[in-house]
């Protein structure tokens, strides 16, 4: 059994959602740790054998260590056969596998920068900005309600999921705003809070003397 180390109310939040609408949880055996909070709260947890200390991270069944939301992410969902990805050779394997590395490799660093106030031309030269962001999700969803077409995928879970815990950074878009709370409501809210609030239990009586 693959184990997901997992901190509530963190990025790996997104695994624990996809792991939901698979209907996938119960086979991942999950691993509540603490981390560092931007507020000062939370620490490094000894138990956590990410090499930074950071969730997600997977350690699949041979043992072999997965980092990255991203790839978590498509290794979960080809495990369980694919329920949410196109297979390969299908027509939108490109697209899918294009917007998994673009949430990590321009928008995660767009975001960051516009949060942090960050304004530098090397940022912008590299990863461009937010209203170039914008552009990309609005170009996808013009003509159809998710990322790949009519049919939910692992990249609207990963690319929506940072406006869902910052609903301030979302583009003043009806497109996106409407494709986000499409995403949202795929999910089962009242679980998912049920699952994070147990184990923000878990963290607070791990501190405790």
């Amino acid at each position: 059994m693959p184990t997901l180390y997992h901190s509530p109310n963190s990025r790996s939040s997104r695994v624990i959602a996809q792991l939901m609408l698979m209907g996938k949880l119960d086979a991942v055996e999950v691993v509540i740790v603490d981390v560092p909070r931007h507020d000062g709260t939370g620490c490094r947890d000894p138990r956590n054998p990410h090499p930074e200390g950071k969730v997600p991270y997977l350690i699949t069944d041979d043992g072999v260590g997965i980092r990255e939301s991203a790839a978590i992410m498509i290794y979960l969902d080809e495990v369980f056969d694919q329920p949410f990805s196109p297979k390969l050779g299908e027509a939108t394997r490109g697209a899918y596998l294009s917007w998994m590395v673009y949430s990590a490799g321009v928008l995660e660093p767009v975001l960051v920068a516009a949060f942090s106030g960050l304004d530098h031309p090397a940022l912008a030269e590299t990863f461009r900005g937010m209203s170039e962001v914008a552009a990309e999700l609005e170009s996808a969803l013009h003509t159809a309600p998710y990322l790949l077409g009519h049919t939910l995928s692992v990249a609207d879970i990963l690319m929506a999921s940072p406006f869902q815990w910052a609903p301030h950074l979302m583009p003043e878009s009806a497109l996106i705003r409407d494709w986000v709370s499409r995403v949202g409501a795929q999910v089962d809210g009242d679980a998912l809070a049920a699952f994070e609030t147990e184990g923000g239990k878990q963290i607070a009586a791990k501190d405790m003397p």
